[in-house]
């Protein structure tokens, strides 16, 4: 059976002047402001999608990180993974920058760099972010 996780998103207006609010509906943890102008001028206490989806994006890949180094025997202590989203009105999300930092007791650097470079082509949401060229910068801490 499938995990479905639910968020709403309400607008009011049109795009250039109207506002709107998403809420995490399954969690029930948060519900954020949204913005045309904060797409285009980050900041001020409203998100957008591509920080909605950054968020998505980097605590997927820490969880498949995990779970790879795990997998290769060599678990690790933390990982911090930042996913920086690029937007430009017109054109749509042009990039995905993922920065991850681990600490792993025991792996090799050359290990560490393979399972990370599996797991940016392998979490489930770099795979449905297909179409949007991803990188990644991986070091060990």
């Amino acid at each position: 059976m499938a995990a479905v996780s639910k968020a709403t998103t309400t607008w009011n207006g049109d795009l250039a002047s109207g506002a709107g609010s998403t809420a995490l509906e399954t969690s029930g943890v948060a519900t954020f402001d949204v913005s045309w102008k904060a797409r285009t001028e980050p900041g001020g206490g409203t998100t957008t999608p591509e920080e909605l989806l950054g968020a998505a994006h980097a605590s997927c890949f820490s969880m498949a990180l995990a779970h790879g180094l795990t997998e290769n025997g060599t678990p690790p202590s933390t990982i911090s993974t930042t996913a920086e989203v690029s937007f430009v009105p017109g054109t749509g999300i042009t990039g995905i920058a993922l920065t991850s930092t681990a600490t792993v007791e025991g792996i090799q650097d050359a290990d560490f760099q393979r399972i990370a470079e599996e797991t940016k082509t392998g979490c489930p949401v770099s795979a449905a972010l297909a179409a949007v060229p991803i990188s990644l910068t991986a070091t060990l801490a």
